[in-house]
């Protein structure tokens, strides 16, 4: 009846949060507490929460129930299978109140909101760098390591940042556009005053 009632008689004692019944009281008290007493069999994986225990546990299994309705791709969690439906629907429910931006997931709204505030949580251990993102974080990272993860296909050079690569590829392009203007390949350069990047002027 309290979900119609609006009832929450159920208050945290840390941050006085209400709740409408001891159950959710006690779950959100663990944020508190630190406290994690479900704990992974197959690993060191320990929650707060008994569902989150169970959902990890599929990556263990494989077991993933939950199907996507567009395209049939298979999840382990229902959180990820609406974060994934986004992706066909477009539906993007999370704004920014500040320049009213809208993203698809909360945690890209929360990485967003950091380019307003200037927030930087996440910090390099190794030089002190600060980043807004953990894939900030983790792209930083490998500058201060041999990965070199990102491979250009046409010439199998290898990039520490997927930027970087994108901007590589499209040397690539260049290429092929006066390759394919080369006198040499029957084309004629000449007349659209191109050799190999240089303007003729006849």
């Amino acid at each position: 009846m309290r979900t119609h009632t609006g009832e929450r008689p159920y208050k945290c004692q840390f941050c006085q949060k209400l709740f409408t019944n001891a159950g959710d009281l006690k779950k959100h008290m663990t944020t508190h507490t630190g406290e994690k007493p479900y704990k992974c069999q197959l690993c060191q994986m320990s929650s707060a929460r008994r569902g989150n225990l169970k959902t990890h546990t599929r990556t263990h299994t494989g077991d993933k129930p939950y199907t996507c309705q567009f395209c049939q791709k298979l999840f382990t969690n229902v959180g990820s299978l609406k974060r994934h439906i986004r992706t066909h629907t477009g539906d993007k429910p999370h704004t920014c109140e500040l320049c009213h931006t809208s993203f698809s997931r909360s945690d890209r709204l929360q990485e967003h909101t950091r380019t307003h505030t200037g927030e930087k949580p996440y910090k390099c251990q190794l030089c002190y760098k600060s980043h807004a993102s953990v894939s900030g974080l983790k792209s930083h990272m490998k500058t201060h390591t041999a990965e070199a993860p990102y491979l250009c296909k046409i010439c199998n050079k290898r990039f520490k940042r997927i930027g970087i690569l994108q901007r590589h590829k499209r040397s690539h392009s260049t290429e092929k556009k006066l390759d394919h203007l080369n006198p040499n390949n029957g084309s004629s350069a000449k007349q659209f005053g191109i050799y190999a990047g240089t303007q003729c002027y006849d």
